[in-house]
């Protein structure tokens, strides 16, 4: 009786405080994983933080709790992603549930290759978390739900904005500013468009040379033959400069201007270009880059400025233990056109990329029902103000309410702030169920220009003209 005294105490203090209350107990997750205790749910996720986080803290608790073991392996993204293609195309069945990125999910869907999760909480109340509460999802859940049904195919548990991130001890030094606006006239701040980026990247990475320490203005995940490098185009650059889908016209699915695209117009290759002559002033390793080594250089206190996935901010960036600069950034919105600004606002456009990831049930799971368990304990609401300290995700909207939060929000820069703010102007994926598919074609001859091959030009008249051509063969 009085350990129900004391908890009905602290529910009501907590609802007084607004901060969120949370109903499903340890009890609860016990009764409901009985029937499956001793079986193993076999999984597969990207080696995110958010998914290192469920490998290392989540999953040993949730075999704790039900008895129910999870194993679980985390790969890279080009390893992860062939895997699950594998045991989709076979039948295999080898996973249960897997992480299935939000810009692939709509080929998923129509290769009908995940669980639809709604009719399993319809089915079996019994394995529906009391407090799942599907309304205090972000509007992230929206891209993981069949247009036709509203069913839900995945819970998010990975959602975060690609900012734009700046030095704030170096932005803010007195020597540093006096010396940025003898030579270009303005005071030094976060750039709002590109020619100002231009500047401040050529101004530190001529201030490390004058000052002999490595510093650079710029950083990028422009690896040739990796598809980090297609991804920094379609999501990061050419969006802000106004160029959206990538560059697909969506009614009748061409690239190519001559039948209605603008992959291969004057303003993609304009930005292509400054993409390309912008490596210049990023470490000379940059090439070698993906979305992981970019965030390290940011970390390492070699870059000045520059645009990350911010799920690296609360593991990577903001820990000491692992970053030069922790306590010395801050992130705001990436620099875009006036006209991108104005249709983004207007829900005409968008100013950059609102990833994230679900954990879903494959079609071929050997285990589906404690798989949707399991899930649901993902992304519990009594965990999300810790998993966002761990890795700068938030998926639910009470998390905003924590003061803990507010504390992680000064220690990251005030992103979860700017998220707040800014997250109407950034949008997940287009709607392509060819997404697979052509995301190879983009790498190939995004990576030609950027290795030298052929010029920035040429190389996005070729793609343009190959994805119309591919279009075309898959009865597009």
């Amino acid at each position: 009786m009085g350990r129900k005294i004391v908890v009905l105490f602290v529910a009501v203090a907590v609802l007084c405080m607004a901060i969120p209350a949370y109903a499903t107990t340890d009890e609860w997750w016990k009764k409901a994983g009985a029937p499956y205790k001793g079986i193993t749910l076999k999984g597969i996720g990207q080696s995110t933080p958010p998914s290192e986080v469920v490998r290392d803290v989540i999953a040993p608790e949730f075999e704790k709790l039900t008895g129910i073991k999870i194993d679980f392996e985390v790969q890279p993204w080009g390893v992860q992603y062939e895997k699950v293609i594998r045991d989709m195309d076979t039948g295999a069945g080898i996973y249960d549930f897997a992480y299935i990125e939000q810009d692939a999910i709509y080929a998923f869907l129509q290769k009908d290759w995940l669980v639809d999760m709604t009719k399993i909480w319809q089915e079996h109340p019994e394995l529906t978390d009391p407090d799942l509460d599907l309304a205090d999802f972000t509007k992230f859940i929206e891209y993981y739900k069949d247009p036709a049904t509203g069913h839900i195919y995945g819970l998010p548990f990975e959602a975060f904005l690609k900012m734009y991130v700046y030095r704030t001890d170096l932005f803010e030094d007195p020597e540093i500013m006096r010396a940025f606006k003898s030579e270009y006239g303005w005071d030094l701040r976060p750039a709002i468009d590109w020619e100002e980026y231009e500047q401040i990247a050529k101004f530190f990475t001529e201030w490390g040379k004058k000052k002999g320490i490595e510093l650079y203005g710029h950083t990028a995940q422009a690896k040739t033959g990796y598809q980090a490098l297609p991804y920094e185009m379609v999501e990061s650059i050419w969006p802000p400069w106004g160029i959206y889908n990538w560059g697909i016209n969506l009614n009748n699915w061409r690239t190519s201007v001559k039948n209605g695209g603008n992959l291969n117009g004057d303003l993609a290759k304009e930005a292509f270009r400054w993409y390309i002559d912008m490596l210049q002033y990023a470490p000379p390793g940059v090439k070698t880059y993906t979305w992981d080594e970019e965030a390290a250089s940011l970390a390492a206190g070699i870059v000045a400025q520059g645009f990350t996935y911010c799920e690296f901010l609360g593991g990577l960036l903001a820990n000491p233990e692992k970053s030069k600069i922790a306590g010395k950034f801050a992130v705001t919105m990436p620099p875009s056109s006036p006209q991108s600004m104005n249709e983004a606002v207007r829900g005409l456009g968008y100013l950059g990329y609102y990833d994230g990831a679900s954990y879903s049930i494959l079609h071929a799971a050997k285990n589906p029902l404690p798989a949707a368990l399991f899930i649901q304990f993902i992304v519990r609401k009594d965990f999300a103000v810790e998993y966002a300290r761990r890795a700068s995700r938030v998926v639910r909207k009470s998390t905003f309410a924590s003061p803990m939060l507010k504390e992680l929000d000064q220690q990251q820069g005030g992103y979860f702030t700017a998220f707040q703010k800014y997250e109407f102007l950034f949008a997940g994926a287009a709607p392509l169920p060819m997404h697979l598919v052509i995301i190879d074609i983009y790498m190939d001859w995004i990576s030609k220009a950027v290795a030298g091959e052929v010029s920035p030009d040429d190389a996005l008249d070729s793609l343009a003209e190959e994805i119309d051509s591919t279009m075309i063969e898959m009865g597009y």
